[in-house]
């Protein structure tokens, strides 16, 4: 198994991003002491964690959090892109179950605190820790929201409706042409099938079924969604 390797950077290292957008500069110069980690494509942050003492936030690239099934398969249960967070977003020291934090498709660049200082900051910016508080009940009700979508529909209405939350939130990055946008795609067919309780077989037949339909095709590099 492979593992991260440090970067030192000579800049700031944390990005402005919809966490830490809202501090002042006097602020946000206060957390500039932080190492970059740089994250090898395929490599660990951790694997199988338990007592895991830290909170990782996204710069660049993409990160895969799962963990293995009572046979030793990996389950994939969320991608995460730039601007997300991971680790113990509860803040708590022993919640992260056996779950493994990887890059994915690219290397990643990701910074890192521990708990105790993580915590120290968020005493010392409430608007922060508000803030924070929003994202993580976000992050929660989209769990839940999945949870929900695989128990009460049927596979395609699954796909189709994790393929238009994923739009939802890539929209940012979403170019329009027309009624015709399209989006970057991070995920295969198997981490598709993974994040909506089916096969991958399955989503790739689904996929050709919406490419007929006219509603979206799908491929390595991009989404295409028609008559948006």
């Amino acid at each position: 198994m492979k593992a991260f390797v440090m970067s030192h950077s000579t800049g700031s290292t944390i990005e402005k991003d919809s966490l830490f957008s809202d501090l002042s500069d006097e602020e946000y110069l206060q957390l500039d002491h932080i190492s970059d980690k740089e994250v090898k494509q395929g490599e660990y942050i951790y694997f199988e964690a338990y007592r895991h003492p830290n909170i990782y936030f996204i710069k660049t690239g993409h990160i895969r959090l799962g963990y293995l099934d009572g046979q030793g398969n990996k389950i994939v249960k969320d991608i995460l892109r730039p601007g997300d967070f991971f680790g113990q977003v509860t803040l708590e020291k022993e919640n992260l179950n056996g779950e493994f934090a990887q890059a994915f498709k690219t290397n990643a660049t990701i910074c890192s605190f521990t708990l105790d200082h993580f915590n120290k900051i968020l005493v010392n910016h409430p608007k922060l820790a508000l803030k924070y508080s929003r994202i993580s009940g976000y992050r929660i009700r989209r769990s839940e929201d999945r949870l929900e979508n695989i128990l009460r529909n049927d596979v395609k209405t699954r796909l189709k409706m994790f393929l238009e939350q994923l739009l939802v939130e890539v929209r940012d990055s979403a170019k329009w042409f027309g009624k015709e946008v399209r989006i970057p795609n991070y995920l295969t067919h198997e981490d598709i099938a993974q994040l909506i309780g089916t096969s991958r077989q399955t989503v790739t037949s689904l996929l050709s079924s919406l490419k007929h339909e006219n509603i979206c095709t799908f491929s390595r590099r991009e989404l295409r969604f028609y008559n948006k």
